[in-house]
């Protein structure tokens, strides 16, 4: 099968397509719900916004960012669900979703300085003699 987005010079791995669809998926949910608490005709404009900023994630290589974004959605939902009923799913579900990106970007932000740091150690570091 030819990959529709090579004819244009563009190559995409399976890995960054799982990607962009996976922040397709995550981000349009995220505008939906923002867009249902906004309400009037805004979820639609929410959802592209959603769609369009989780393509671009995607494409950047955002998995953890989106997997945070998620579990957040999932947890804000189920912790609003819990304490105020259903009335109040779609708000506990639109904070959760964006306390998990906040704390998601600070999460990636500390993996990111330990590796560093661990590779700039590991060059410093005198050879190990081999026996």
């Amino acid at each position: 099968m030819v990959n529709p987005i090579s004819q244009w010079g563009c190559q995409i791995s399976k890995g960054q397509l799982l990607d962009i669809v996976l922040g397709i998926t995550v981000m349009g949910t995220v505008g939906a719900l923002i867009g249902m608490v906004m309400g009037g005709g805004a979820v639609p404009i929410a959802v592209g916004v959603g769609l369009l900023l989780g393509s671009v994630i995607g494409l950047l290589g955002g998995r953890r960012f989106l997997v945070s974004i998620m579990v957040g959605t999932v947890v804000g939902g189920i912790l609003a669900w819990l304490v105020a009923d259903v009335e109040r799913l779609w708000v506990g579900a639109g904070a959760g979703a964006a306390m998990g990106g906040f704390l998601g970007v600070h999460v990636s932000m500390l993996l990111d300085l330990r590796a560093a740091r661990k590779s700039a150690s590991d060059e410093g570091s005198p050879p190990t003699p081999q026996p």
